[in-house]
């Protein structure tokens, strides 16, 4: 139900980024008409040439009518030549920052150009040329054909809470195996089997359960919503059952470790689970980076955030490393668990039953 509520709310999610050109003006003044470089600068970026990167739309008005406009909200700002450029704007937001910086790169170049030129008169033409075809050295390369997608980070910590609600079945097994816990329990006890064994056996076929449960959760997350898990399906086995061990253990180190009654322990898993999911990034997906960057070692001993964490590395990243020290992580968990649980519950003895 989560899920599908997550398709409902993210379904536009990335159609409303697209950049808009913003509207400027420019105080056609007869300083302004005097900066020809700038001029040419200018109309590269606002359609004004050949030029595919428009940036503005821009109109040439009288000051006050510029004014006018800035406080009608018409335009975003506006460029006053006076003594010097000067960019005058109402508020600081983002479509004013690139005006400003548009307009400071512009004036250091033509400055930088005039400099040269004056210190080498006789290489004017081919400083004008170097300026006029300049060369981009650095390219973007994305580590993965697969588009970055932020409402992903939700999806995958929603798996990461599902399978750390896998830790009621390993507390129902721990409860089924103590005797001053349940009535199986004791029937367990007195069985002539070995109780860690059928212990060991329970918690198998709990993790197989809760694997399942995740792996239908996974394929109506892909079939029916349409979120995207990368197309190796058998890491995505492996990060599910990862996810399931370590909710699954963690369940049982609660139930052996925590000896009240039941209410508390399924509070204290429902808590501990939604505070490691809300770091994951379930509520608001911005917090996972925000909590990681403030404290880093968050990002290793969360199981929440290294479930989440596994699902996008697969999925984003063309190298495995991140995924594996995801899921050794959470298998290292898991082992860890399971050895308390062990040498908390074989220690375990009852005066009657």
């Amino acid at each position: 139900l989560l899920s599908t509520l997550f398709g409902m709310a993210f379904q536009n999610i990335n159609k409303g980024v697209a950049f808009t050109k913003i509207p400027i003006a420019v105080v056609d003044n007869a300083e302004f008409k005097k900066e020809t470089a700038f001029q040419t600068a200018l109309a590269s970026v606002s359609g004004g040439s050949s030029s595919s990167q428009e940036l503005f739309v821009v109109t040439k008005e009288s000051q006050t009518q510029a004014e006018n406009d800035l406080k009608s909200a018409k335009i975003k700002g506006y460029i006053l030549f006076s003594d010097g450029a000067h960019v005058v704007v109402k508020e600081s937001d983002i479509d004013q920052t690139i005006l400003k910086e548009f307009v400071n790169t512009a004036l250091q170049t033509e400055q930088s150009v005039k400099t040269a030129i004056s210190a080498a008169p006789a290489a004017a033409q081919g400083i004008l040329a170097s300026v006029s075809n300049q060369k981009e050295y650095l390219r973007d390369v994305s580590p993965n054909t697969s588009k970055p997608d932020d409402s992903l980070t939700y999806y995958y910590a929603l798996i990461a809470m599902a399978s750390l609600y896998g830790s009621f079945w390993g507390l129902k097994e721990v409860c089924a195996v103590q005797a001053n816990l349940s009535a199986q329990g004791a029937r367990v006890s007195l069985a002539p089997v070995h109780k860690l064994r059928v212990f060991g056996a329970s918690l198998c076929a709990a993790t197989l359960v809760d694997l399942i449960s995740i792996l239908l959760l996974i394929a109506y997350m892909a079939l029916v919503i349409g979120v995207k898990f990368g197309n190796n399906l058998p890491f995505i086995l492996l990060a599910s059952f990862a996810g399931c061990c370590t909710g699954v253990s963690f369940g049982a180190l609660v139930g052996a470790v925590i000896r009240k009654r039941m209410g508390l322990k399924v509070s204290i898993l429902i808590g501990l689970s939604m505070i490691m999911s809300f770091l994951s990034g379930l509520m608001f997906n911005d917090f996972k980076y925000i909590a990681v960057k403030a404290v880093p070692v968050l990002a290793y001993i969360n199981p929440g955030n290294l479930i989440a964490d596994a699902f996008y590395a697969l999925y984003y990243y063309t190298s495995h490393a991140r995924f594996f020290l995801n899921v050794g992580l959470l298998f290292g968990f898991t082992l860890l668990f399971y050895l308390i649980v062990y040498f908390v519950m074989r220690r375990q003895k009852y005066e009657s039953l």
